[in-house]
């Protein structure tokens, strides 16, 4: 069965969007608060570079699971992907989805102080296309997550009865590393804080049956008021999601 649906077509579209109710920069205006440049979609478009296309994973055409997948990239001033995070999609997509685009390269937005980096949305959208689609189950996500194992995080012992907690949502990958996190808004200090509790922990990868798989995980991370402090006196900057 697995090697009959790996030899079917498997069609994956590129869009680049700005959302509604987000200001696009103009044309060779840098951006005027330090931040990257919000550009226009179809600017980004033509400014990518040739680049891989996330491969599809092997258990999301087994299980006919499809969708979009939405990112938001942050690109330096040399090209190059800086950052990227996932803001909504199938998680074993999205893991696939940001392996490949953190190694994408664009075009630097030209403006008038010289290049500069900008922040774009790219959409992927993952789609199968078999002879067996009138096989396919109904809602084939729901039927697919009845069978997954989440995933788990093994805490330090002290950790046990934790003061203020921080919550997120993290995405572990098959190989049980956090590569993308969403958090509540509470101040980089406590992000910080929070980032170096999620340095302590082991995470346990989710599992189909045997087979390790991407999956998110929402917990609770607890902060230090100590570390808070320090951070907020020092006020680094701070990111967690690695390339």
């Amino acid at each position: 069965m697995l090697g009959h649906y790996c030899q079917s077509l498997c069609l994956l579209a590129l869009t680049f969007v700005c959302t509604a109710g987000t200001v696009c920069a103009q044309d060779d205006a840098p951006a005027s608060n330090g931040l990257p440049a919000v550009i226009h979609g179809k600017r980004a478009a033509k400014m990518v570079m040739p680049h891989a296309s996330p491969e599809y994973p092997p258990v999301a055409k087994v299980n006919h699971l499809e969708g979009q997948v939405q990112l938001e990239l942050t690109v330096d001033g040399e090209g190059k992907v800086d950052k990227a995070h996932v803001l909504d999609g199938n998680a074993i997509l999205a893991e696939s989805a940001l392996r490949a685009t953190r190694g994408w390269t664009f075009h630097p937005l030209t403006t008038r102080s010289g290049p500069a980096g900008f922040t774009a949305e790219v959409r992927l959208i993952f789609t199968l296309q078999d002879r067996g689609a009138g096989l396919r189950p109904r809602r084939p996500e729901q039927d697919f997550l009845r069978q997954v194992k989440p995933p788990q995080v093994v805490r330090p012992m002290e950790e046990a009865h934790p003061g203020d907690v921080v919550r997120m949502r993290l995405l572990v990958n098959d190989q049980g590393q956090v590569v993308d996190c969403v958090w509540a808004p509470g101040g980089e200090a406590q992000f910080e804080s929070a980032c170096g509790t999620l340095r302590r922990w082991t995470f346990r990868p989710a599992h189909w049956g045997n087979l390790p798989i991407a999956s998110y995980l929402d917990v609770d991370v607890p902060v230090s008021a100590s570390s808070v402090a320090r951070a907020t006196a020092t006020n680094p900057k701070i990111s967690y999601v690695s390339k």
